[in-house]
């Protein structure tokens, strides 16, 4: 072993190591934020000895080291950009446009290296077998990734997407790669049946991912995620680089046991998800309440929200993608703190998969500055349901339907927050159109349950006001 070899090794290893206590500081939220550097810092380290190496790999190559440099370059200009200026409702389509790239990349990577070896060396199975893997899971996560983005980002429709014969198209599809990719590892120097493999799953990730309601958004953000991981580490093993078995072990790791969870949580199972999910995706708000029962629905106004808050001793916050998409957490935040400084009961109750990415909620909460010890997971918030005053419930529809008690409808079985046991529940939404499940809430038909129409931010800035003029009188 060369000293460059021994020094590109060891900073694979250090890589590899920072990756793992990374992972382990992103356990706690108080450590969640140095965890994300420690990781990014082995990336970093994993990024230089990738380029060095390549560089002097490369030789005198002009060629070579200007595409490097140039990938590079806008590669990370890329990413600094979009993370920098991504707006927090748009962090769904960003993670799904990473996916993508990041599966993208992984079987691109294998196509290299069957392209060198096919060149070169004579390919046994312990080389084929991941490169096969690498692609096959590579193209149906770039794939399917960029769809889920374009549903995210509304360019394609969020409900689920099927035409006659598309089950019959996805078992051809997974025949084909299968196949294709069986013939691959026995007649290894055949690069035609290897881009049948891509073709095939490439089509794959497409019709995988087309069926997906919204309310599957979370999961299968996450699925698309641990995928990304397995397929990097196939490429690991391919270029035989230790840095990408252990990263991509991990985040494959740890994005399946996310997926289950997310799953579990809206009491179903990810095969049913993948075969169909259910959801009707983003409906378009309209101001008023044209879809209602005006005789069941109670209205109410700032002055209304206000009174009851400023009395109540417990409050619960339940926030949801509404208000996300206004961006109203630094208003829910404000308005938070205000009550607690006046000797108010304050915490947020959390459901799992509220809005369109894991952790969504917590991560625009924390944005605000929101003590996490005051952020109420699903049980937790349950139990604190039925002594609280008053629940004040932000763009959340699905998460608090109490339909999921019953059965026979899209939310059956799904754990739900118990909102209705509150002894009053004010909800700001903008129109009574369902959420992503496409059915009717009947919370909001409760007598206890006062609807206030409005943009989640407007709403809160207006409750903020009326708040102050009666804890301050």
């Amino acid at each position: 072993m060369t000293p460059l070899e021994f020094t590109i090794g060891a900073a694979y290893l250090v890589s590899a190591i920072l990756f793992v206590v990374g992972l382990h500081l992103m356990r706690a939220p108080s450590t969640a934020r140095r965890g994300n550097l420690v990781s990014a810092g082995g990336m970093a380290i994993a990024v230089v000895s990738t380029v060095v190496t390549s560089l002097l790999t490369a030789g005198g190559s002009p060629w070579a080291w200007g595409a490097l440099i140039l990938g590079l370059a806008a590669g990370g200009s890329f990413g600094v950009i979009r993370a920098r200026v991504v707006k927090m409702t748009d962090i769904p389509q960003l993670v799904s446009l990473f996916n993508a790239v990041g599966g993208g990349a992984a079987a691109a990577v294998a196509i290299a290296a069957f392209v060198l070896h096919v060149n070169g060396t004579t390919l046994g199975p312990i080389v084929t077998v991941p490169i096969i893997l690498d692609v096959l899971i590579g193209a149906v996560t770039f794939s399917g990734s960029l769809i889920a983005a374009g549903k995210l980002q509304g360019v394609i429709p969020g409900k689920p997407i099927s035409f006659p014969g598309a089950r019959v198209v996805n078992v051809a599809a997974v025949i084909v790669a299968l196949g294709a990719g069986t013939l691959s590892i026995m007649s290894p120097h055949n690069v035609v049946l290897l881009l049948i493999v891509l073709a095939a799953a490439l089509v794959l990730g497409v019709l995988m991912v087309l069926p997906i309601g919204g309310a599957d958004a979370p999961v299968i953000v996450s699925l698309l995620n641990a995928l990304t991981g397995l397929a990097v580490a196939m490429a690991g093993f391919a270029i035989d680089n230790q840095a990408m078995i252990i990263a991509g072990a991990l985040v494959g790791a740890a994005g399946t046991i996310l997926t289950l969870q997310m799953a579990k949580a809206m009491n179903r199972s990810v095969g049913s998800i993948v075969l169909g999910g259910f959801g009707t995706g983003d409906s378009k708000a309209t101001a008023g309440t044209a879809d209602q029962d005006a005789a069941n629905i109670r209205q109410v106004t700032a002055d209304d929200v206000a009174i009851e808050l400023a009395y109540a001793q417990h409050v619960m916050i339940v926030p949801g993608y509404g208000l996300a998409a206004a961006q109203a957490q630094h208003e829910a935040a404000d308005l938070a703190k205000l009550l607690i400084d006046h000797g108010i009961d304050v915490t947020y109750a959390i459901h799992p998969v509220a809005g369109r990415l894991p952790g969504h909620m917590n991560v625009l909460l924390a944005e605000a500055n929101v003590p996490y010890t005051q952020m109420l997971q699903l049980d937790e918030a349950n139990a604190a349901f039925d002594s609280c005053d008053i629940a004040l419930v932000i763009g959340a529809n699905d998460v608090c339907n109490p339909d999921a008690r019953k059965p026979g409808n899209a939310v059956s079985g799904m754990p739900i927050l118990n909102v209705d046991h509150a002894k009053s529940v004010v909800v700001l939404k903008r129109s009574m159109n369902p959420g992503y499940a496409g059915i009717p809430n009947p919370l909001f038909n409760d007598p206890k349950t006062g609807m206030y129409f409005a943009d989640a931010r407007q709403a809160l800035d207006d409750i903020l006001i009326a708040v102050k003029e009666y804890v301050t009188a």
